[in-house]
C-alpha cells in the first residue's frame, strides 16, 4: 500500500507572505518521508468541510508547476480537476507541460466538478450534472487523442477541435496516467472502466461494494479489472505524538485486503512538518508491507 499526501488547506501560520516557503518545506518533507503522490485540490475557494471560502486557496496547475520545480521523485496531480473549469485541449496541454517539466511525474486527476457556488462566484462554467458528465467523457477522449500523437480534428457534442496538435508530447508513456475521482455507480465508475488507470473512492464501509460495481463495469466493457489502481481518500492524522497511527494502520490494512493499493489523505498541521515525519517513520514503511 502506498501513501499519498493531499494538500487541501493553505491557511498556514505565516500567512500569504510565507506560503511559497512553507509549501516548499512541506513538499520536501513529504518526498523525504516516502509519500508516493502529492496532490492539491482544484478549487478556487476553500470548501466548507475544511473552512470558510475566505481561507487561502491557490490555483491548482500553477501550484503543481511550482511543486514540480521543488521536488524530484514524488508524483504530482490535481485531486481532482474540475472538468468544466478548463477547455479540454488546454487541460491536456497543462498536464503535458507538468509532465515534461517534472520529468515524467504527472497524472491527470479529473472529475465532473461539484462546487457550484465557487464557479458562479468567479464566473466559471457550471452546466447541469448530466452535461458535466458528457463533457467529462469528451475531455477524456480529447486528452487521450492529444497524447496519442495524432493531430486529427475532434468533433463532439460539446467540444470541437480543428487540430489536436500537442508538442512536446508527454514524457510518460503511453501517456500520463488518468485518475477519475468519484464513486457514482452508473456514470463515474463506468468512465473509470473505459478510460482510467486509477479510481478514487472515499474510505468508508461501502468501498467493497463500489469495487464490485467497478468490476462489473470492467466486465461489460472488456477491461481487465486488475489494470486499474484502486485508491481511496480518507483521514491521515497521526496525532500530535503519533498516537493515532496504529488505528490508521488497521484501517489501511483492512482496505488493502479489499484490493486498495493507494491511501491518500490530508494531514492536519502539515506546515509544522512533524506529522509528516511521524507518518514517514511509522506508517509509510508499515503500510508498504500490506
Amino acid at each position: 500500500m502506498e501513501i499519498g499526501l493531499h494538500i487541501s488547506d493553505f491557511t498556514w501560520s505565516g500567512g500569504p507572505q510565507t506560503i511559497a516557503q512553507d509549501l516548499t518545506r512541506v513538499a520536501a518533507a513529504a518526498e523525504d518521508a516516502g509519500f508516493a503522490k502529492l496532490s492539491v485540490m482544484d478549487h478556487v475557494w476553500q470548501i466548507d468541510i475544511i473552512g470558510p471560502p475566505e481561507h487561502d486557496m491557490l490555483e491548482t496547475y500553477t501550484t503543481l508547476g511550482y511543486l514540480a520545480a521543488r521536488t524530484t521523485r514524488i508524483e504530482l496531480l490535481a485531486w481532482v480537476t474540475a472538468v468544466v473549469y478548463r477547455e479540454p485541449g488546454l487541460l491536456a496541454k497543462l498536464v503535458t507541460t507538468l509532465d515534461v517539466l517534472s520529468e515524467g511525474r504527472a497524472w491527470l486527476g479529473i472529475g465532473a466538478a461539484w462546487n457550484e457556488p465557487e464557479a458562479r462566484g468567479l464566473g466559471l462554467p457550471f452546466p447541469p450534472t448530466a452535461e458535466r458528465f458528457e463533457r467529462l467523457e469528451e475531455a477524456l477522449e480529447i486528452c487521450l487523442q492529444m497524447w496519442s500523437g495524432k493531430d486529427a480534428p475532434y468533433s463532439g457534442r460539446h467540444y470541437q477541435l480543428e487540430r489536436t496538435l500537442n508538442v512536446p508530447a508527454p514524457l510518460r508513456r503511453p501517456h500520463p496516467p488518468i485518475l477519475i475521482g468519484g464513486s457514482g455507480e452508473k456514470k463515474t465508475l463506468r468512465l473509470v472502466a473505459r478510460y482510467a488507470q486509477a479510481c478514487n473512492l472515499f474510505a468508508g464501509p461501502d468501498v467493497e461494494h463500489k469495487l464490485d460495481v467497478l468490476r462489473a463495469h470492467c466486465q461489460d466493457v472488456g477491461r481487465d479489472y486488475d489494470e486499474i489502481e484502486k485508491t481511496v481518500i480518507g483521514p491521515l492524522d497521526p496525532g500530535p505524538g503519533g498516537e493515532k497511527i496504529d488505528a490508521l494502520l488497521a484501517e489501511i490494512q483492512r482496505l488493502a485486503g479489499l484490493g486498495i493499493t493507494h491511501y491518500h489523505g490530508s494531514v492536519p498541521r502539515v506546515d509544522t512538518l512533524r506529522p509528516l515525519e511521524l507518518l514517514g517513520e511509522r506508517l509509510i514503511p508499515a503500510a508498504a508491507a500490506f
